[in-house]
């Protein structure tokens, strides 16, 4: 595969999703030094729904997965925005995810790997993180899961 990322996209038939604005008071980036820290993204919105699918019950690992690896792409195109060129991106650096999932789940780090599968596909060694997953009783909107993320850039 090529070394360059948009190259690698393309070839893995992957597109970016458009960034939308944020629907809160906060930034969906911040950067610091050479620091990009990006705000956390969840999926699926679900609004005004009265009952929230949980992972581990409505919601399979393997969905739950494929959210993960939305949110990836969702953060790439954010970091895109950010640098102008995603290959500025020096190393992704550490990704945290929270996964609203039943009491008894523990397979968050399965569900996180669609995410840090994801990134290390698309960006190779850049895209090896540190990387943490907890479970959560609940997130905004009802969000399955959400991640966010700080990449080194030049």
């Amino acid at each position: 595969m090529s070394d360059n990322i948009e190259s690698r996209l393309s070839a893995l038939g992957l597109v970016l999703p458009a960034v939308t604005a944020t629907r809160g008071s906060f930034k969906p980036y911040v950067m610091r030094g050479n620091t990009l820290h990006l705000s956390g993204k969840g999926a699926p919105v679900r609004e005004a729904v009265l009952h929230v699918p949980k992972v581990g019950a409505e919601v399979s690992v393997a969905e739950a997965q494929a959210h993960a690896r939305d949110i990836a792409l969702y953060l790439l195109a954010v970091t895109r925005q950010a640098l102008g060129d995603l290959e500025r991106i020096q190393q992704v650096v550490k990704v945290f995810g929270m996964v609203n999932a039943t009491p008894d789940f523990t397979q968050h780090t399965e569900v996180m790997n669609g995410c840090s599968d994801l990134l290390v596909q698309v960006l190779g060694a850049r895209g090896e993180h540190a990387r943490s997953a907890i479970g959560v009783g609940s997130l905004p909107k009802g969000f399955a899961i959400e991640i966010e993320a700080i990449i080194e850039f030049t």
